[in-house]
């Protein structure tokens, strides 16, 4: 979803961190696998944490994550890292 809105304030990074964090662990995707193996680069993931601190859905994402839940999750159509994410677990998979 776009928002066009000029001059959107971001999040605070150190929150959008962990919610990148926690929306990985919740869908499976290994970030520190995905470093090690160089398909997540610093760039790469500063773009993903950058990203979600832009992202209107922030509210909904928290509260999505703090559903519990102990099985694996696919991430939420909403979420505008799904597809690093879906593409990470790809290349893990290779």
């Amino acid at each position: 979803m776009f928002d066009a809105r000029p001059n959107q304030p971001l999040g605070d990074e150190t929150d959008h961190y962990w919610l990148v964090q926690r929306m990985a662990q919740a869908n499976g995707t290994d970030l520190v696998a995905a470093a090690d193996a160089g398909v997540l680069t610093q760039h790469d993931w500063a773009g993903m944490v950058q990203r979600c601190r832009g992202c209107q859905w922030a509210a909904g994402c928290q509260r999505w994550l703090d559903q519990p839940e102990t099985a694996l999750r696919d991430t939420p159509e909403s979420c505008v890292n799904r597809a690093h994410f879906a593409a990470l677990q790809a290349r893990l998979q290779e």
